[in-house]
């Protein structure tokens, strides 16, 4: 048996985006005055099912993305250089051809920010530093054993998850067409038996810490804290439903009902509420999505009946785990926090 390199199954590749911004806000349109363009460098490596994720997966491919764009105005908003990691995941596979879902989440650099006095006009971004997140609907053909055309759409959005006032973000759509070349030889995929899923039954307790910015270019910076009750059910190898109760922190509460002269309580620092959560997990990470309602001690703030939750977790042990969150109102990011878990059983 030859003996497997590291440039096996590994590929080289470029496309090129061209599309339009997704503005949250009308008014944001009078801003525009060109259509984005980015050139997107890859390098990924393809699975070959030495794991059962691998084959769950249909053979995924995971690498790192440098990604280069203009945002619609270069005075106003500048331009983005950012490097996220991405999960590829095959949809369908048939001869040369093959259609494939991307998604990716790292850090950006924007190089132009709000500025009370010299830009006031980028109402969207505060901050050099932001969250770049991708998601790609593509398909690739194969021209040759060692090259592939792609092509499809592509959704991106920055925004610096309140860390920093302005906060509204930028989204874009793009299509995008080009070539990825594979630096080593592709190597056969491997088949194993799989097995056999047997449904199970988890609790777990989380604590998480975060913080927030008042919504009136205010530098001070809040706390926040949050605990949860989590129970959740295996219903596939890679899809899990649970549910759970919250309970929330915010000491930016006072400032904020100060604002809008209304009355402060002690109790106005704490909200609670339950929810609803579906995931999807390979191996150690999985990707959850909650939906919750506030019951008995509401928010005062936002004075929303619902919240949501994103969140990346990572099992370290088979009884802790680690996570980062962004808790919002629908499409209004409330603030990033970071917790750890406990499986109680």
């Amino acid at each position: 048996m030859s003996q497997q390199k590291f440039s096996d199954n590994l590929k080289l590749g470029l496309n090129y985006h061209r599309g339009y911004n997704l503005p949250e806000y009308s008014s944001f349109l009078l801003k525009i005055n060109s259509p984005i363009q980015s050139l997107d460098l890859t390098i990924s490596k393809e699975t070959t099912g030495n794991t059962a994720w691998e084959q769950l997966f249909n053979y995924p491919e995971y690498g790192l993305s440098l990604f280069y764009s203009s945002l619609g105005n270069s005075k106003v908003f500048g331009k983005e250089l950012a490097l996220t990691y991405f999960f590829k995941i095959c949809l369908f596979e048939r001869d040369k051809f093959k259609l494939y879902n991307r998604i990716g989440i790292g850090l950006s650099y924007v190089s132009k920010r709000f500025d009370l006095e010299t830009n006031p006009s980028n109402i969207a971004v505060g901050s050099h530093l932001n969250i770049h997140f991708n998601a790609q609907f593509g398909g690739a053909y194969k021209l040759s054993e060692k090259v592939n055309l792609n092509a499809g759409l592509s959704f991106d959005h920055l925004s610096n998850a309140n860390t920093s006032e302005p906060n509204i973000g930028m989204n874009s759509l793009t299509a995008f067409a080009g070539l990825s070349y594979y630096l080593g030889k592709k190597t056969e995929r491997k088949v194993m038996e799989l097995p056999k899923h047997q449904p199970k039954n988890s609790l777990y307790v989380f604590g998480s810490i975060g913080g927030k910015h008042l919504r009136s270019l205010s530098d001070e910076y809040f706390l926040t804290n949050s605990f949860s009750l989590e129970y959740e059910r295996e219903f596939r190898h890679i899809f899990y439903f649970g549910a759970g109760v919250d309970v929330f922190y915010d000491s930016s509460v006072p400032s904020f009902l100060e604002q809008d002269r209304t009355s402060f309580k002690t109790q106005d620092y704490f909200q609670t509420g339950v929810h609803l959560s579906q995931t999807l997990r390979y191996n150690r990470f999985s990707l959850s999505l909650q939906q919750g309602v506030y019951v008995g001690l509401i928010n005062k703030v936002e004075d929303k009946v619902m919240y949501n939750r994103g969140i990346i977790e990572y099992c370290l042990s088979d009884l802790i785990s680690v996570r980062l969150a962004m808790k919002s109102h629908l499409h209004i990011l409330d603030y990033p926090e970071i917790g750890i878990g406990i499986k109680l059983k």
